[in-house]
């Protein structure tokens, strides 16, 4: 066997021995030789890459901790498109997640030969909370550039496969290119994976922050667009009138059940553009409220975007000529939910339905629970609102619908 293979087989055994749930996801990837393209290594969720001139540096226990790495990568899914995001500011952010944890866990030896990512102060927070840090130590410092800044961060210690560039190292040139549908293929083996990576490990074998990510696989979900409804019609009394709808829910002419004249639906909706909500999600969300609206006589709507304040505000109403599947989310930045409060306050909004689509990472507070009822639709984290209610979007799900 050649000298470096044997090198990985040998650290991948020791990672099976000694930590079972990442030892078990590694022996289901395919270990590929790129050191044409690659100068440390990476993964695209199947296969595990590497430089043999970097693998021959690292000790059995460092490859065990760079093997760890690239399972941190699969199991957190960070595979995803940056949106607006700084994509290298992801990368690093993403890194700083994984390698606090695998210290933490003490898995393997931590990897020297590369200036890599790790402060403590990040322990605990998922990649997203440390971008918006990171975000937010570069506006307090605006006479450095952005070079100088991730400069004095810590580098990658591999190559970042993901939906940007469908690429290796965004370059277009290096490595396989891969499909929206393999992606997403690839996606659901490494879901399986870990369910069946952690039962070989045992109870208490497994990280915290995995756990819970597991726990959210194996429980069963609730369809958003149901609570998504519900939430709407408990606004509402059970008082229904044989009366027309509103004319927008005029299909066929014919009459039937409609809400009394005196009971407005009155709803703000605000859209989470720091990056995880992509135009295809926010069409699907809006499309759902449109369905859901156009049962009722009269219905007020306000909605608008926010980052790290709201922006593109639009209303729309039973009797009005938009249509709210017309209206284009935009804008992009770092996360203030806070600042959806702030402005319904400032204009004297009371609201009493307040949804927030939203990828679920604060930067600081949830927001304000005393001030109306709330419903969080959370995509793409396991995470909960301490206050409201809590649904989380099944991508697949809504595409299907």
């Amino acid at each position: 066997m050649d000298q470096i293979l044997e090198k990985l087989t040998t650290a991948r055994i020791g990672l099976l021995l000694k930590t079972p749930f990442f030892g078990n996801m590694a022996t289901r990837m395919k270990i590929i030789d790129a050191t044409d393209w690659c100068p440390t290594a990476a993964t695209n969720g199947r296969d595990f890459y590497y430089n043999r001139d970097f693998v021959n540096k690292l000790s059995t226990k460092k490859l065990e901790f760079l093997f760890a790495h690239e399972i941190g990568h699969c199991v957190f899914d960070h595979f995803g498109r940056a949106g607006s995001r700084n994509r290298q500011l992801c990368n690093i952010a993403q890194d700083y997640a994984i390698n606090q944890i695998l210290v933490d866990e003490r898995i393997g030896d931590k990897i020297t030969e590369v200036d890599i990512c790790l402060d403590s102060k990040y322990r605990g927070l998922a990649w997203e909370e440390i971008y918006d840090q990171l975000e937010k130590e570069k506006e307090g410092q605006p006479q450095m550039s952005l070079d100088e800044f991730l400069e004095g961060l810590g580098d990658v210690l591999d190559e970042h496969i993901n939906e940007d560039s469908n690429t290796p190292g965004n370059d277009s040139k290096k490595g396989p290119a891969m499909s929206k549908e393999e992606r997403q293929k690839i996606k659901d083996e490494i879901k399986e994976a870990m369910i069946q990576s952690a039962a070989a490990a045992g109870a208490g074998k497994v990280p915290g922050a995995i756990q819970r990510l597991i726990k959210d696989l194996t429980e069963p979900k609730m369809d958003w667009r149901e609570v998504l409804q519900m939430n709407i019609q408990s606004i509402i009394r059970n008082d229904y009138s044989f009366q027309r709808p509103n004319r927008k829910s005029q299909h066929s002419g014919a009459i039937l059940p409609g809400m009394k004249n005196d009971e407005t639906i009155d709803v703000c909706i605000a859209i989470d553009m720091s990056g995880s909500i992509g135009d295809v999600d926010a069409n699907i969300f809006l499309s759902e409220i449109k369905g859901i609206m156009d049962q009722y006589v009269d219905f007020s709507i306000k909605i608008w975007c926010f980052d790290t304040k709201c922006y593109n505000f639009a209303e729309y109403s039973a009797d009005g000529n938009d249509d709210i599947t017309d209206y284009e989310p935009k804008g992009g930045g770092g996360t203030d939910f806070m600042a959806n409060w702030e402005y319904m306050k400032e204009e004297g909004i009371e609201p009493k339905k307040f949804i927030m689509f939203t990828d679920g990472y604060p930067w600081d507070s949830w927001g304000d629970e005393d001030y109306c009822d709330t419903l969080f639709i959370v995509k793409g984290s396991d995470n909960k609102a301490p206050f409201g209610e809590t649904v989380h979007y099944d991508e697949k799900l809504a595409k299907a619908a």
